[in-house]
C-alpha cells in the first residue's frame, strides 16, 4: 500500500478534524501580536503566526499540487525537489509529489548555493519548489541546473525566474489523480554523506516510507488523542518519519518554527502536546532555563505531555537523569537510525527500558541488528564491531552510484559505519564512528569541507577537523592547525577567517599543533582523537 492512501483514508474518516498546525513565535514577537492571532495578515498566508489545516484540506492541497504537476507533464519517476523551511505547505507538497508517482527530493535548508546545485544535479531533479529564504542562493546557480525546467515559488513577491505556487494551484482540481502506485515504486530521495563529505542521494521506495509509519506507531503508541510537536526540519528523515506515526494514527501535529525553551513549553501547554521529539541541545536548553529561573514550569499546563524522546546523536545519560528530576512522569525513548534506513527506529531503546539509558537499544519493529567484523560475521558478545542492520526500511540504493551502494549493502544488510558493542541482554551501545562525520546538535558536519576551506588561509600549512565531546551539542568541530614556518596566527584570526562559512560549519575550537600523517599521506585522525578526547566520544560523554 503506498503511503498516500493513509492520507486519503484520514481525509475520508476525519476530514473536519485538524491535521497540522504551524506556529511561528518569532513572527509573533516581531509583530507584537497575541498568541492566537489567526488573522495576522489575511492576504499573506505565510505571515500568520498560527495556521492550521484539517485532514480534508491537507488531502485537497496535496491533490491540487499533484494535478498541477501532471498538467505540467511530470510523470512517474520524475524528481521534484523541495527546498522549504518548515511550514504548513511542506507536507501537502510532499504528498502531492508522491500522488503523481514522481519522486520527492527534500533538500537541506542549510545548503549553500553550491550544495543546492550539486544535489539538484546529482538527483536529476526536474522541478524545484522553494521558499523566499532561498532566492539569493537560487539566483547564483539558476544557470547551472540545466535539467531543472520548472521552479515554483512558495511565498509573496515571486522572483522573475520562478512561478507562484499559490497562483498555480488555486484553480487546480482537488480530485485525487488516481495514479496507480505499488510498494516497489520509487518514492523519495534523501541526502546523506560519505567520508569525503560529498552528499549521496539515497533512494527509497513506498514500502520504506510505509514501514516507518508502522515502526514509529509501534514504538511510541500514537493514538487519535495524541498531538505531536515537530521541531526538527522536515527535509530530514528523522522529523518526518516520527510524524508518520501521527499520520497512521490520524492524530494532530504541530510544526513549531523555533527552539527557544519558552516557545517549546508554551506550544506544549497551549496546544496540549502529548509527544515531543527533542535533540540533545534543545533538551539541555530547557533544563538550563528551568534551573536558571528563566522559565517556571508552574506557568505551563504540561500534565498531558506523556513522552519525550531523543535521537540523531548519542545521548548523555546525565541529561536523562536531569530530565527525570523535573519531569518524573515522562516516558522516555531514544532512537537510532540513518537516512539509509529511512531514519530513526531500526534500533530504539524502548519506553520500558529507561534503566538502560546510555544504550541505543535493540532492533526496532521488524528490524534485525548485528555487531559484525570486516567480513560481516558476528563478533563475540561484548566485542566491538560494526553495527549492521536489516529490515523493511533499508534504502533501495544510492541513486546512480552502484559502487557506493555495493560498499554498504551486502546480502540485504546495511553496513552503518558505526562501531558498537552489544551487552549480555542484547542492548547495543555505540562506541565510535568509522566515518569521520561529526554530529553536532543533530546536524552532520563534514570535516573535509571545513578542512578545504581552512586550507585557503595563507598561514596554514596543514589542518585536520575532528569532533570533540560536548555536553550540549554531543560533539563540536575542532580544527587542529599546523602553521607554516615563520607564520603567526591567533585563534581570533582563524575565527574571523571562518566568518564567511555558514555558522553551523564553523569550528568551535581551534588547536595549534602538528598534523600526523601516515606513509600514504592520510591524516591519522585516530591519533588526534586519542590525544584530545580519549579516542571515544561515547566514553567521554558517559563520564558526566
Amino acid at each position: 500500500m503506498p503511503i498516500t492512501e493513509i492520507l486519503t483514508r484520514n481525509a475520508r474518516l476525519y476530514g473536519d478534524e485538524v491535521s497540522l498546525i504551524e506556529i511561528n513565535p518569532e513572527l509573533k514577537e516581531k509583530r507584537g501580536k497575541t498568541w492566537r492571532d489567526y488573522e495576522l495578515i489575511e492576504t499573506n498566508p505565510v505571515a500568520k503566526f498560527r495556521r492550521e489545516i484539517t485532514w480534508r484540506e491537507f488531502d485537497d492541497k496535496a491533490n491540487r499540487f499533484a494535478n498541477l504537476l501532471l498538467e505540467r507533464g511530470v510523470k512517474k519517476g520524475d524528481k521534484v525537489a523541495i527546498l522549504l523551511m518548515n511550514c504548513l505547505e511542506w507536507l501537502p507538497i510532499y504528498f502531492g509529489v508522491l500522488k503523481t508517482g514522481a519522486v520527492a527530493v527534500p533538500l537541506n535548508f542549510r545548503y549553500t548555493a553550491e550544495e543546492i546545485k550539486y544535489c539538484l544535479n546529482l538527483s536529476d531533479a526536474d522541478l524545484l519548489v522553494f521558499g523566499p529564504e532561498f532566492i539569493g542562493r537560487m539566483e547564483t546557480v539558476i544557470d547551472q541546473i540545466p535539467k531543472v525546467q520548472m521552479l515554483f515559488f512558495v511565498g509573496e513577491d515571486c522572483p522573475t525566474f520562478a512561478e507562484s505556487y499559490y497562483h498555480l494551484v488555486a484553480d487546480c482540481s482537488t480530485v485525487d489523480p488516481q495514479i496507480e502506485l505499488t510498494d516497489e515504486d520509487d518514492a523519495a530521495v534523501y541526502f546523506s554523506s560519505g567520508t569525503t563529505g560529498f552528499p549521496k542521494a539515497i533512494l527509497h521506495n513506498h514500502r520504506s516510507l510505509l514501514s516507518s509509519c508502522y515502526t514509529e506507531q509501534n514504538h511510541h503508541g500514537q493514538t487519535r488523542e495524541d498531538n505531536f510537536l515537530c521541531i526538527p526540519p522536515l527535509y530530514h528523515t528523522g522529523a518526518k518519519m516520527h510524524w508518520f506515526g501521527s499520520l497512521l494514527a490520524g492524530s494532530k501535529a504541530v510544526l513549531l518554527r523555533g527552539v527557544k525553551p519558552e516557545w517549546i513549553l508554551k506550544a506544549v501547554s497551549d496546544e496540549k502536546i502529548t509527544i515531543v521529539w527533542l535533540l540533545v541541545p534543545w533538551a539541555q536548553d530547557i533544563l538550563d532555563a528551568i534551573e536558571s529561573g528563566e522559565v517556571n514550569l508552574k506557568d505551563y499546563t504540561l500534565d498531558q505531555w506523556r513522552l519525550m524522546h531523543i535521537g540523531a546523536q548519542p545521548v548523555p545519560p546525565s541529561l536523562i537523569h536531569r530530565w527525570k528530576k523535573y519531569f518524573p512522569n515522562h516516558l522516555y525513548d531514544t532512537n537510532y537510525g540513518l537516512s539509509e534506513s529511512i531514519g530513526p527506529g531500526c534500533v530504539h531503546l524502548g519506553i520500558e527500558n529507561i534503566h538502560k539509558v546510555g544504550a541505543i537499544g535493540k532492533p526496532g519493529l521488524k528490524w534485525e541488528a548485528m555487531i559484525a567484523d570486516e567480513s560481516g560475521s558476528p563478533v563475540k558478545q561484548g566485542e566491538v564491531g560494526e553495527l549492521i542492520v536489516r529490515g523493511p526500511g533499508v534504502m533501495k540504493c544510492y541513486y546512480n552510484d552502484p559502487e557506493a551502494t555495493a560498499a554498504v549493502l551486502k546480502d540485504g544488510w546495511l553496513f552503518t559505519g558505526d562501531m558498537a558493542r552489544m551487552d549480555e541482554e542484547g542492548f547495543i551501545y555505540l562506541v565510535d564512528r568509522k566515518k569521520d562525520v561529526i554530529i553536532s546538535g543533530g546536524e552532520n558536519l563534514y570535516p573535509v569541507q571545513i578542512e578545504d576551506f581552512l586550507h585557503g588561509h595563507e598561514a596554514i600549512k596543514d589542518v585536520a577537523v575532528i569532533g570533540l565531546p560536548d555536553q550540549r551539542l554531543g560533539e563540536i568541530a575542532a580544527a587542529i592547525i599546523e602553521l607554516k614556518p615563520d607564520h603567526e596566527c591567533t585563534e581570533n584570526d582563524i575565527m574571523q577567517f571562518c566568518s564567511s562559512l555558514p555558522r553551523y560549519k564553523r569550528p568551535r575550537k581551534i588547536i595549534f599543533d602538528q598534523i600526523p600523517r601516515n606513509p600514504t599521506g592520510k591524516i591519522e585522525k585516530p591519533k588526534l582523537r586519542a590525544k584530545y578526547c580519549g579516542g571515544s566520544l561515547v566514553a567521554a560523554q558517559t563520564q558526566n
